[in-house]
């Protein structure tokens, strides 16, 4: 049985996790579950699956969390009680926890940047559901793991799609014994795309795009901050860093298509010309449940994808004028260092001030470009110079704001 734990159990990636746990209880146990502030859900979730440890973000919450499962304190799987913890550092602290062998990180942002590189220090396995960690330091990330000999499983469907594609290339239909060497035998990585709810939006209409029309995903139900993103196709672009660094391939290798009926998840050129496509229903459950079973399949509980009522697959290419975030993402990538640093923490607080309608749309792309003008990226950081710098663009922001 495999030992997990989430972070951010009460989001939209935590609680489908917890359902494909809760599906195969013979084979996975909750050690641990953080959120960030949703306490109420945090508190049914320990009841439900009852965890050693849990974590809430925001330590103004920690009293109410206690007082909620106050009548659970003696009643966990270790007969010691469900430990209790705190901010950044109670959040980093269980992503060591020593009887986890997994740890899902679900949060969204750059909170889940020192959770991460504390689980790789204490050698667990990581199935990645967010894309800031690696936008903000995919080298330094990627470098410990190595070093760890850790394994770092995409979550998103179509970093999962990829996964899948390069490893069906390498063995066949075996578990993989080896990686494919993608700066030879990849001519290129094609990550597919729904378009998101302004695909089909006129420009001259963008400034008046109100909160609620660019969270109205036509395929997803995400959260409210990947929801924003996946309007302004920021997400696409956070997405292009992430292989680039998941996968070990140049930046200008990694192409966006759009396609609106989400079936076919993304898809591996190789050399030859062969091209490799991973489909399936659009749920996120596959894709998690593969991470947290790999390198076995489990006997999946969704409905198979039904081909004869499919009319059609559609596909074109983004319009990098009308979402100028996605380009603003592979310049970002091209220039490297702390560039995407600043692209994340900038978009991070832009997207708030958008949901409180404080800014207009099409306000994010221009203050963001004006942040990343303004950068001298430096390179071969540590993490003391991204979070400085995580910080600086962070305060510019609300300057401009």
């Amino acid at each position: 049985m495999k030992n997990i734990i989430i972070l951010g159990s009460t989001g939209s990636i935590g609680r489908k996790t917890l359902r494909v746990i809760g599906d195969f209880p013979a084979e996975f146990n909750v050690v641990g579950l953080a959120c960030r502030s949703n306490v109420e859900l945090l508190a049914e979730q320990t009841r439900r699956f009852r965890p050693e440890v849990i974590a809430v973000a925001d330590k103004n919450k920690f009293g109410q969390l206690k007082q909620l499962i106050s009548d659970l304190r003696v009643s966990s799987s270790s007969g010691a009680g469900v430990r209790i913890l705190a901010g950044e550092e109670g959040l980093a602290e269980m992503s060591g926890y020593d009887k986890a062998q997994m740890v899902v990180l679900a949060m969204v942002g750059s909170s889940g940047l020192l959770p991460l590189l504390s689980a790789l220090e204490h050698g667990k396995e990581i199935a990645l559901a967010n894309k800031e960690t690696l936008v903000m330091a995919g080298e330094l990330i990627v470098r410990k793991a190595e070093e760890k000999g850790i394994r770092i499983l995409p979550l998103d469907s179509e970093h999962s799609a990829i996964f899948q594609c390069l490893n069906v290339h390498a063995n066949g239909f075996l578990p993989p014994k080896k990686k494919v060497d993608s700066q030879q035998e990849v001519k290129r990585i094609i990550l597919t795309g729904s378009g998101g709810p302004l695909v089909n939006l006129k420009s001259s209409d963008f400034s008046a795009v109100s909160p609620q029309q660019a969270l109205n995903h036509p395929r997803w139900k995400m959260g409210s901050k990947i929801s924003i993103d996946s309007a302004t196709f920021m997400n696409k672009g956070f997405e292009v860093i992430e292989a680039r660094w998941l996968f070990n391939i140049d930046i200008d290798r990694i192409e966006i298509v759009i396609h609106p009926e989400a079936i076919i998840h993304s898809m591996v050129e190789f050399i030859d010309g062969s091209i490799i496509a991973q489909m399936g229903v659009t749920d996120m459950y596959l894709p998690i449940q593969y991470a947290l079973s790999y390198p076995r399949r489990f006997f999946s509980k969704l409905a198979s994808l039904d081909f004869s009522q499919l009319k059609q697959f559609s596909f074109s290419s983004p319009d990098l004028d009308r979402f100028p975030c996605l380009g603003l993402a592979y310049q970002a990538a091209r220039t490297g260092g702390t560039m995407p640093v600043v692209l994340n923490a900038a978009n991070e607080e832009l997207v708030g001030y958008f949901l409180d309608n404080k800014i207009k749309f099409t306000d994010i792309p221009r203050i963001i470009e004006k942040l990343m003008a303004s950068h001298s990226a430096r390179h071969g950081v540590a993490i003391g110079d991204i979070l400085e710098v995580d910080k600086w663009a962070r305060q510019e922001v609300r300057k401009f704001c």
